[in-house]
Formats: structure tokens, C-alpha cells, sequence
């Protein structure tokens, strides 16, 4: 049981990861593409507003997927 408290202590007092300045900016960035993407696909290239709802979404979710992959590489790594 020792063993298991310790375990669990060292856990509570770690401090939480802090994100930095840099990833905000970057996620801020493709917030940013991604809603002027939407707007190219449907005010420039008239695709429809569903259409081009559904194009910006879906390579928000590929992003979302390079950034996890990306993630969990480096985190393996440490």
C-alpha cells in the first residue's frame, strides 16, 4: 500500500503542463485559415454554404489529426 500512496502523491503535486505562447498563436493561426478558407470556398468560388462548411470542417479534423499523430510522437519520445 506504500508504494501505491507514493505513487499517487507524486502524481497530485505535479504541476499541470503549461501551453506555451507559441502553440496559442499557432491554433489562433489555423482558426484563422480555416474560417478564411470557408469564406473563399462559399463568397469566391459559390460552392453553397453547406459545401463549404463541410470542406473547411473537414480539413479542420485533418488538422486535428496531424497535431495529435504529431503528439503523441514526441510525447513517446520523452
Amino acid at each position: 500500500m506504500t508504494v501505491d500512496r507514493d505513487v499517487i502523491a507524486e502524481h497530485e503535486q505535479a504541476p499541470p503542463d503549461e501551453v506555451s505562447r507559441a502553440t496559442v498563436v499557432a491554433y489562433a493561426l489555423a482558426a484563422a485559415l480555416l474560417v478564411a478558407w470557408f469564406l473563399v470556398g462559399w463568397l469566391v468560388l459559390r460552392q453553397g454554404f453547406v459545401d463549404s462548411v463541410g470542406e473547411s470542417a473537414g480539413a479542420g479534423f485533418a488538422l486535428l489529426l496531424v497535431v495529435s499523430v504529431v503528439g503523441t510522437f514526441r510525447r513517446s519520445r520523452r
